[in-house]
């Protein structure tokens, strides 16, 4: 009997692993109800898979929340919050998955110019391992190449990362679409390079005020975009004004 049920565990398992969580089943006796949201489907479901197994030990969340966290699955399956809650009069658990937008794929360095490590940061401002990025885009829901972010370790441990995805997540999608290449200098001088009809432009937009200067940049690409003259360089240190530079050969 108890070869029977492990064969028959191990076979829906195998199943759960290959085509994806369900979005209800039922499971010795207990109704399963996951909802995955964004999240790419291999990672929520080895997630889940973890989560059943756990619980159907001893029916305990207790006993699930310290797997959690003592093996810090949460990060290992790209999550950004999760919800699991157990109703025993109609014996169903729930799970509610949710995944961070990736953003930009960050290289940090070391004060010595050194790569240290490559990460994808979220638009949750928590940065999560390079295969999100391969992940997502293999389950269709990440269409585009990420934009490069260099970074060193001491702007890392800062408000650096945080302060960008604000600035990110304001900007429109066609814009954001736009950038190649994005640089965070050890005095928080942020440099933005974007890919305008396949040419770069520089944008300069200094330390602070990046909120107010974006509205400023964004009527300067958008004129940019109609004349169809792409600059070298678009300098927003100062947020009193705006320095357009074109190339001097034609």
């Amino acid at each position: 009997m108890w070869s029977l049920f492990l064969v028959s565990f191990l076979s829906l398992l195998s199943q759960l692993a290959t085509a994806g969580i369900p979005d209800s089943f039922t499971q010795k006796n207990i109704n399963y109800r996951t909802y995955i949201g964004e999240c790419p489907n291999k990672s929520s479901t080895s997630f889940a898979m973890i989560v059943m197994k756990e619980f159907e030990k001893a029916h305990s969340l207790k006993d699930v929340k310290e797997k959690i966290v003592n093996e810090k699955l949460e990060e290992k399956h790209f999550l950004s919050d999760y919800r699991i809650s157990y109703n025993p009069v109609i014996k169903t658990l729930k799970i509610n998955l949710e995944c961070p937008q990736p953003l930009v794929k960050v290289q940090v360095y070391k004060s010595n110019g050194e790569e240290h490590y490559s990460a994808i940061l979220g638009d949750n401002s928590k940065m999560y391992e390079p295969g999100y990025e391969n992940l997502m885009q293999v389950e269709k829901k990440l269409n585009h190449n990420l934009p490069l972010l260099a970074i060193s370790m001491a702007q890392l441990d800062g408000d650096a990362p945080t302060n960008l995805v604000n600035f990110i997540k304001l900007m429109e999608k066609d814009l954001r679409s736009q950038i190649s290449e994005i640089i965070i200098s050890k005095n928080n001088d942020l440099t933005i390079v974007f890919a305008l009809s396949g040419k770069a432009t520089s944008v300069f937009m200094g330390a602070e005020l990046w909120d107010e200067k974006l509205t400023k940049l964004s009527k300067v690409i958008g004129y940019i975009q109609k004349t169809k003259r792409y600059p070298n360089s678009i300098n927003l240190v100062n947020a009193k004004k705006v320095v357009v530079k074109f190339s001097d050969s034609i």
